[in-house]
């Protein structure tokens, strides 16, 4: 690359002030996340501490329109991988139970849903009233998108979970009407 050609830098090279700025506001938060990490209970009483708070604001506010759904916007979604597969190697571990949304990545999105939705609470341009029907469309849509990505999964690894009735195999006939002999 040449001089100036990479994001955030001026025409004559140098970071521009704004690019430095916000570049060193993720290294702090980063940072802060990274210490964070260990303390889970910590991040979860202050999660919950938050949650209050917002939830008495909203009481207090009155605000139960669009404000509130900005928590929902921010809900954790598995990853798109599609999980564990069977061992390539000879020397590969199989692992069937890996986590495929780490605790540590539902509590940050979740906290920053909520954090989200009160900032929302402070301009009134977000309190839109929202009718209830298209808010039961949007839970059956959701609905639909997730038991289609399942279903799909389910395909694909042949597992049929609605079946009619139990199968049964058929072994050697035996004829167990003769009688013994004496």
């Amino acid at each position: 690359m040449s001089e100036g050609d990479s994001v955030g830098e001026s025409i004559h090279g140098r970071p521009s002030t704004i690019a430095a700025f916000f570049t060193r506001l993720g290294q702090i938060y980063q940072s802060w996340l990274d210490k964070s990490t260990p303390f889970y209970i910590g991040r979860w009483a202050g999660t919950l501490i938050l949650t209050a708070v917002y939830m008495i604001r909203v009481y207090i506010l009155q605000v139960t329109f669009l404000n509130n759904h900005w928590v929902d916007v921010f809900n954790p979604v598995s990853p798109a991988d599609e999980g564990p597969s069977l061992p390539t190697k000879q020397n590969e571990e199989f692992r069937p139970f890996i986590r495929r949304l780490p605790e540590f990545k539902f509590w940050h999105s979740a906290t920053k849903g909520i954090v989200i939705a009160m900032i929302c609470t402070f301009f009134e341009a977000f309190n839109v009233p929202v009718f209830w029907p298209i808010l039961v469309m949007y839970f059956i849509m959701l609905f639909c998108i997730t038991m289609k990505r399942q279903i799909k999964h389910m395909i694909k690894y042949r597992y049929l979970p609605f079946t009619h009735g139990k199968r049964t195999y058929k072994g050697k006939e035996q004829d167990t009407a003769k009688p013994f002999a004496s």
